[in-house]
């Protein structure tokens, strides 16, 4: 008897699950030109990371999945005023709406000292084209940004300076929202030239979820004031990322004001690579839980590869009725960087116990002749500071407001025009005095 084989067919592979990167990539639609090399090389880095999940040791305090999302979730988009911070200085104001440049609304792109192109309108061999990714992939070391990496693989649009001037006004960035699921992307990339100096401002009303990108680079000499402050009322959602490289004697002074949103996240990645050169990154931070949860993260990191940089990281939280802020920051001092300042401090006022404060500052050193430290606090209102004003007749909410002013100055004093930096104190001043205090 002879036995025969019977042939069956052998079970098909269970299909791959697809992933996160999968699904949020199957929604975007990838720009096919303008520095295509870069975008290229952006997507095949993102393919081997993937995106983020909790585990994953710089997201341990922040939820990614909103960012993870396909798709952004809708939020109402509050139809009353645009902030009046820069409102009535003279600047040269350049509208993004849901992260694409509108021309119609913006003011020419001409101002002395400086050449300005979009994003979406430049062509192979344009000067960003060499710069275009190159400081956010060599931010990926050692921690990886896979965010960042998006971004300059779909960023439709963005701006492009070139600074060889002292232009007589600074560049405002002004975001609007149109749609109320706008899934909002920028990139823009900046380069000052040796002894330039530019004034950046940013504000308005982002997506209802957003991810933009700054590639900074400073030439020896060279000087960049960068200062953003989003619209206070609006539940934004939202990712961004600071990648700068310093020069020789050059500046870096970036600060950001955050007032409420939903779920935030900073990240602030800074390489000091010439002699003498200085870096400042600070925030000042007020949160509300009673307006809709709030969550916000600065991630910074600064490395000093260089003689004698300075470097500042100040960051103050104010947070109320469970709000939650995290602060990570990293000084990295390479070997040969010796006199080194690297200095941070992180500090939170909680104004009820329902709040929190979440800070993990590291400091890792290879130079011997350095002075490096970091501090950081979590605390309530001063009682005694608060009885003191209160026997002086001032009244309770008004003592609470100018009690987290003076606990929010430090922050402040890292703009350096006095101008902005009173402009941005008053409104302060406005937004906290028209709200009740605890």
């Amino acid at each position: 008897m002879t036995e025969m084989a019977v042939k069956t067919k052998a079970p098909e592979p269970a299909a791959r699950p697809a992933s996160a990167l999968d699904a949020r990539l199957a929604v975007l639609d990838l720009p096919q030109g303008g520095f295509a090399a870069a975008r290229a090389d952006a997507l095949s880095r993102l393919r081997a990371t993937g995106l983020p999940g909790p585990r994953d040791e710089y997201w341990r305090y922040t939820d990614p999945r909103p960012f993870n999302a396909p798709q952004a979730t809708a939020l109402p988009i509050d139809g009353g005023p645009e902030s009046p911070l820069f409102a009535e200085r003279d600047k040269l104001t350049l509208v993004f709406v849901d992260g694409v440049f509108d021309a119609a609304a913006s003011d020419p792109l001409a101002l002395e000292g400086i050449e300005i192109e979009t994003l979406a309108a430049a062509r192979p061999g344009h000067w960003a084209e060499g710069l275009f990714g190159t400081l956010e992939a060599a931010g990926q070391t050692p921690v990886k940004r896979p965010f960042a990496t998006l971004n300059t693989a779909a960023a439709r649009d963005g701006v492009l300076i070139r600074v060889t001037g002292t232009p007589s006004k600074p560049v405002h960035v002004l975001h609007r929202r149109a749609a109320e699921a706008a899934d909002a992307m920028w990139h823009h990339v900046i380069r000052v030239e040796s002894g330039a100096v530019l004034t950046l401002l940013e504000s308005g009303m982002v997506g209802a979820r957003s991810n933009g990108v700054i590639e900074a680079d400073l030439a020896d000499g060279a000087t960049l004031h960068h200062i953003t402050a989003k619209r206070a009322v609006d539940p934004k959602v939202g990712l961004s990322h600071l990648f700068a490289r310093v020069g020789a004697e050059a500046v870096l002074k970036s600060f950001a004001l955050v007032v409420n949103g939903t779920t935030m996240r900073h990240e602030a990645v800074v390489d000091i690579v010439g002699d003498d050169a200085v870096a400042h990154v600070a925030a000042a931070v007020l949160g509300d839980g009673g307006v809709g949860p709030f969550h916000h993260d600065d991630t910074v990191f600064v490395t000093h590869g260089a003689l004698r940089g300075e470097s500042r990281q100040v960051f103050k939280k104010v947070l109320k009725n469970g709000a939650t802020g995290v602060f990570q920051g990293k000084i990295l001092v390479k070997p040969g960087a010796q006199k080194t300042d690297g200095y941070q401090i992180s500090q939170a006022l909680l104004l009820d116990e329902a709040s929190q404060f979440l800070a993990k500052p590291e400091l890792e050193i290879y130079a011997d002749d350095v002075k490096c430290s970091h501090g950081s606090t979590t605390g309530a209102i001063d009682e005694d500071a608060l009885f003191y004003l209160r026997s002086r007749g001032v009244p309770h909410d008004r003592a609470i407001v100018f009690l987290v002013l003076s606990f929010l100055a430090d922050a402040l004093e890292e703009v350096e025009d006095e101008s902005l930096r009173d402009e941005i104190n008053e409104r302060l001043d406005a937004w906290l005095t028209a709200r009740p205090q605890i």
